[in-house]
């Protein structure tokens, strides 16, 4: 199993849409920079690579209970997904690679944003 922890706050679908809807080079941006933040928190942590198809495990600490599940799930895998195939870590983020993702939204007992992700080969 490999496993991930990144201190960040995903952005939610609705922050994503309103990005994109701004304009389409601040939603790319807005993406791009997101994705770096993510790779680098990757990064800090080695870069391990998958080798056989695989579950997905993402659990989303929330500080509170403000933000909808579904907005949470739909917006951070998305981003955390690409930065994973950016990085190397998963080779696609196809049906070919990716058999299963597996969210879970908790509040956070530290108050504080948080990122788990696990990847399970099967």
């Amino acid at each position: 199993m490999i496993k991930y922890i990144l201190d960040i706050k995903t952005p939610s679908l609705n922050e994503v849409i309103n990005a994109n809807r701004t304009h389409n080079k601040v939603g790319a941006s807005f993406k791009k920079k997101l994705e770096e933040e993510i790779c680098w928190l990757i990064k800090s942590q080695g870069v391990k690579h998958i080798k056989k198809p695989c579950k997905v495990h993402i659990t989303f600490y929330e500080k509170d209970k403000r933000r909808d599940v579904d907005n949470i799930i739909a917006g951070g895998t998305k981003s955390c997904l690409d930065s994973l195939v950016k990085m190397k870590v998963l080779p696609d983020d196809n049906q070919q690679w990716v058999k299963q993702i597996i969210p879970i939204v908790k509040t956070s007992d530290d108050k504080k944003y948080k990122v788990i992700i696990e990847l399970e080969e099967i």
